[in-house]
């Protein structure tokens, strides 16, 4: 694998060989991108280069080669609910909440989606949110929801759902989905096991793109985003993470709180777009 500034690679051509990634079928559009079948679940066109057996491949190399200039300084949190500060004990509450609300409200709308905020989420720990809230205070620091939450409320919903459930900061931005995310450049195959992984991952890859003046940040999530210095994951994998792995205790197991603190704080963990 040859490196590029940008991030891509060359890729031996799997249709004459078998491929360095096993066997994938590759179609080239009438736009000159290619898509990957069956493991690509993005579908978007890609800029490549066929020379001799190698296809070089680099999505929107324009806009991952040229940064933004920073203009300013943030801290930002991505932070996941499910997890980490909704945890296990709290799962499956929202549907005494919502069962609750019908019985008050015969005649509302049997559509969960077009209840009040408070009835269409599990409650937040309490222990979560006060750890959170430290975070928080002591760093400065933002929040943007990368939760999938994010498709079941808008942002002002969620901000309210928050400050209801004792967060001392109203988040200020959702994380784009995933249709709408361009500039992510690196070479990776998309696979169902980690679907959900690398979707988050570019996500939060595009929002740091689109705003050069976050300069500390870190994701906290329940899924493993993290690098582990393997090259199929290290391709799409973050360095500024922190996995909460137990789902009954969250960002509230001992530890966690000091390692988020340390990526909002720490200059070796400024913001690369490229990591």
């Amino acid at each position: 694998m040859n490196p590029h500034p940008c991030g891509g690679g060359f890729l031996k051509d799997p249709i004459l060989s078998g491929g360095l990634l096993g066997p994938l079928s590759v179609r080239v559009t009438t736009k000159g991108g290619i898509r990957y079948s069956p493991f690509s679940i993005l579908h978007k066109p890609l800029s490549f280069v066929y020379v001799g057996n190698f296809i070089y491949i680099c999505s929107n190399i324009i806009s991952c080669c040229q940064k933004k200039p920073k203009t300013q300084t943030m801290k930002v949190l991505f932070l996941d609910n499910d997890g980490v500060i909704c945890l296990s004990n709290n799962w499956g509450g929202r549907t005494k909440k919502w069962a609750k609300y019908r019985s008050a409200n015969p005649e509302s709308s049997s559509n969960i989606k077009e209840a009040p905020v408070e009835y269409r989420f599990d409650d937040f720990d309490k222990k979560a949110v006060k750890v959170l809230n430290e975070i928080v205070e002591e760093t400065g620091c933002e929040i943007v929801v990368s939760s999938d939450w994010k498709l079941h409320a808008t942002l002002e919903e969620l901000g309210d759902y928050y400050e209801s459930q004792g967060i001392i900061k109203r988040p200020i931005a959702l994380t784009p989905n995933i249709q709408n995310c361009t500039a992510h450049s690196d070479l990776f195959i998309w696979s169902p096991r980690w679907d959900l992984e690398q979707t988050r991952t570019v996500e939060i890859r595009q929002y740091l793109h689109d705003h050069p003046e976050v300069t500390y940040w870190v994701s906290v999530d329940d899924l493993n985003m993290g690098k582990n210095g393997e090259p199929w994951k290290d391709a799409w994998a973050i360095d500024n993470f922190v996995l909460t792995p137990k789902s009954s205790e969250g960002i509230k197991q001992c530890g966690i709180k000091e390692k988020v603190i340390k990526f909002l704080k720490d200059e070796e963990h400024t913001t690369n777009i490229q990591d």
